[in-house]
């Protein structure tokens, strides 16, 4: 006779099913991994992106020192000392324009015919160097008047907007109490 001394082994069974269970959670993991990482990097270049297009508009403007009635036009132009922004790199002055909104209108120009720059010393510009201070002459005298004469009639105040092509806007009020050529506007 025999005897029947064989005894099922159930502990192989329960091993390989927590060994499935163990491979299905490394492969969520990995899942879940991957999409942190995308989303990281997602963010990372969209961070990237907003920062560079900052300081371009930061960076590619110009700044006022300070603005007067020009002395040489008896109240039609504006005379402004200028200067490109910290972090600003040549700018040629053709890819400068300005609008002037006033009570009568506005006057638009650029640098073929409204603007015109001059070292301080007065020699002539051919591009915007930073670190280096400008004189802008603004012809505020086109269709719409904005000159300081016919400001100062009406509130005595005008905005002007500097646009650098690729660049920022610069925004500056021009409280005008006085007409008269070196008043000072800014």
């Amino acid at each position: 006779m025999k005897t029947n001394n064989e005894q099922k082994d159930t502990v192989a069974a329960i091993g390989i099913g927590a060994m499935i269970v163990f491979i299905a959670l490394i492969l969520v993991a990995a899942v879940a991994a991957a999409v942190i990482i995308q989303t990281a990097e997602k963010l990372q270049q969209n961070a990237q992106t907003t920062g560079d297009d900052t300081a371009d508009n930061m960076a590619g403007k110009l700044l006022i020192n300070t603005a007067y009635v020009d002395p040489g036009t008896a109240g039609d132009n504006y005379l402004l000392f200028v200067s490109l922004a910290p972090g600003s790199e040549i700018t040629a002055f053709t890819s400068v324009s300005f609008q002037l909104f006033c009570d009568n209108g506005v006057v638009e120009g650029d640098s073929v015919g409204e603007m015109s720059y001059t070292r301080m010393d007065g020699s002539a510009v051919a591009e915007l160097n930073p670190g280096v201070a400008y004189q802008l002459t603004l012809d505020a005298s086109g269709g719409d008047d904005c000159s300081a004469d016919a400001v100062l009639v009406d509130d005595g105040e005008a905005n002007l907007y500097l646009h650098v092509a690729n660049g920022g806007s610069t925004f500056e009020t021009f409280n005008i109490d006085d007409d008269t050529a070196g008043a000072i506007v800014v």
